[in-house]
């Protein structure tokens, strides 16, 4: 299945206020989004494409190969200051990010990430390097399984899956995503309509082997010294823990007051550095059309000095 980049023109359109400006995709994926922005840039613009899964850069490079504007680098986003450093761009004027899993992904059972085709339990975005979903599950504590699949899955069965999974593991350690899914299947008592009873325990097992959140917490830190005046972020997220980091980055840079309630500070003495250009969600002819997109969460900040 080929991936559908979600909210493609909103975000662009959001991103792209200069054709001469420099820009960054960071999560790359099959470059759905990075095409869109290419088109709108002028022999001039530049755009770095960054992504942690050989195979994305891999398709990049093939893709880009005769094209200089564009930087193709293979590294987490979680490092953009130094990537963009080492690659001799300095302040940007806009910076994406398309959280998650991609459809490429999710449909490749040798990659892991799906609980409907077999495959190795890998999971791992950046497959070259790290701890794989197996290999964390067959070590981790009980008590830390629990914490990871309710923290990250909010998943009300937690700990009865992560018993269930250090009794089988006593027996055999798992191996493949079908193994864990039916193991999930076979544990929760009671499902919800319309979704596999392992959505949740394989969402939090990815997040917590790629260190999802703390990545986004670390590149956010990063994203103002990082733009321009006026240069923008634009993240998409497909769920609440997501969502929420974004969200509540934004707001508290817009509001800027680290101050306590007793001072004699007036709001006009606090500078903002940026401002929210709010919220989208896809339209109902773009959910038809890619399901996935229904869940998407898209926020936009300017910075403003």
């Amino acid at each position: 299945m080929e991936h559908v980049p979600v909210l493609l023109t909103e975000a662009v359109e959001a991103l792209v206020q200069d054709a001469d400006g420099t820009y960054v995709d960071c999560t790359f994926g099959r470059g759905g989004h990075s095409a869109r922005i290419i088109e709108q840039l002028s022999n001039k613009g530049r755009l770095m494409v960054l992504d942690k899964d050989p195979d994305a850069i891999a398709v990049a490079h093939q893709l880009y190969a005769d094209d200089s504007r564009v930087s193709v680098v293979h590294g987490a986003f979680a490092e953009l200051g130094s990537l963009l450093a080492v690659s001799g761009f300095g302040p940007v004027d806009g910076i994406l990010m398309d959280l998650g899993v991609s459809s490429v992904q999710l449909d490749s059972p040798r990659r892991g990430f799906s609980f409907q085709k077999d495959g190795p339990l890998d999971m791992r975005m950046d497959n070259s390097k790290g701890e794989s979903a197996a290999k964390w599950l067959n070590a981790a504590s009980l008590n830390e399984i629990a914490k990871v699949l309710k923290t990250l899955g909010e998943e009300r069965f937690a700990r009865k899956i992560a018993a269930a999974i250090v009794r089988q593991r006593a027996v055999k350690p798992l191996e493949t995503t079908l193994e864990l899914a039916d193991l999930v299947a076979s544990t929760i008592p009671r499902r919800e309509k319309n979704k596999h009873p392992a959505t949740r325990t394989f969402q939090a097992i990815r997040l917590q082997v790629n260190q999802e959140l703390a990545e986004l917490q670390a590149c956010l830190g990063q994203v103002l010294e990082l733009l321009c005046e006026k240069g923008r972020l634009v993240v998409i997220s497909f769920h609440s823990l997501e969502d929420r980091i974004v969200k509540r980055f934004i707001r508290d840079l817009e509001k800027n007051d680290p101050y306590p309630s007793r001072l004699p500070i007036t709001s006009d003495q606090i500078v903002k550095p940026v401002r929210s250009l709010g919220k989208s969600v896809a339209k109902q002819a773009e959910i038809l059309v890619n399901p996935r997109s229904r869940s998407a969460v898209m926020r936009v900040m300017e910075k403003i000095i």
